[in-house]
């Protein structure tokens, strides 16, 4: 007999691994189709797991958001590394490759969706498959929005640095390398540091919650 508290973590765990890990593999795997083949050379056009994940992104901090009761849960892999001068059209194809992940996330949480409503029933549908499949839903869908959003290195800021004009791009990308460092630190350890004191501070909530909600309800409508 399987302890509760384990299914629980892998319910959690294995969508959360499926999803950043199929994320990852369609960066490289459009990359690849495009003309450059530096993810595939590394082994990261890949659905094995182990090749994209990262020990703070994939296991600390979902699993700080996880004990803490967060209000969210979210994680990110290793990036795939792209040599985006290599593509053969550069502007265009960095769209593509960017785009890539969300879309990809878009797509498993269909699945998850359509698997969902047609196997459902009270009486047939095992309790724990359900919660997988919901949960699966849930991630796919918060990755995408969170990744969409135009901010650099998520895929929304490489989309909109290759639709900006040279200069403006070479700006904005130079920022880069502080862009991480703000985002964990302003939109998770913050406000888990505020909420632990009383303040009810959820940058990342107000942020997703309007797009994940359209989202779902786009996703509710097809599969109806």
């Amino acid at each position: 007999m399987i302890p509760e508290p384990l299914i629980k973590i892998f319910i959690t765990a294995l969508p959360i691994i499926i999803a950043i890990t199929f994320h990852e593999a369609a960066h490289g795997f459009v990359a690849y189709l495009r003309g450059d083949d530096t993810a595939y050379r590394l082994g990261r056009v890949s659905f094995n797991p182990i090749k994209h994940i990262d020990p703070v992104g994939t296991v600390l901090i979902p699993g700080i958001l996880l004990l803490s009761q967060a209000p969210f849960l979210f994680g990110y892999a290793k990036p795939v590394p792209v040599a985006f001068e290599r593509l053969k059209s550069p502007r265009m194809d960095t769209i593509l490759v960017a785009a890539a992940g969300p879309l990809t996330n878009i797509f498993l949480a269909l699945v998850s969706a359509l698997i969902f409503k047609h196997l459902y029933s009270p009486d047939t549908l095992n309790p724990y498959l359900s919660e997988l499949l919901k949960t699966s839903l849930y991630m796919n869908v918060v990755l995408a929005v969170f990744n969409l959003m135009p901010i650099l290195p998520l895929d929304g800021g490489r989309i909109v640095v290759a639709l900006l004009p040279q200069r403006f791009a070479q700006q904005i990308t130079g920022l880069e390398r502080w862009s991480m460092a703000i985002l964990v630190g302003g939109l998770m350890i913050l406000p888990l540091i505020l909420n632990s004191l009383g303040f009810h501070f959820s940058p990342l909530s107000w942020l997703l919650e309007a797009p994940f909600k359209w989202l779902l309800k786009g996703i509710e409508f097809i599969v109806m």
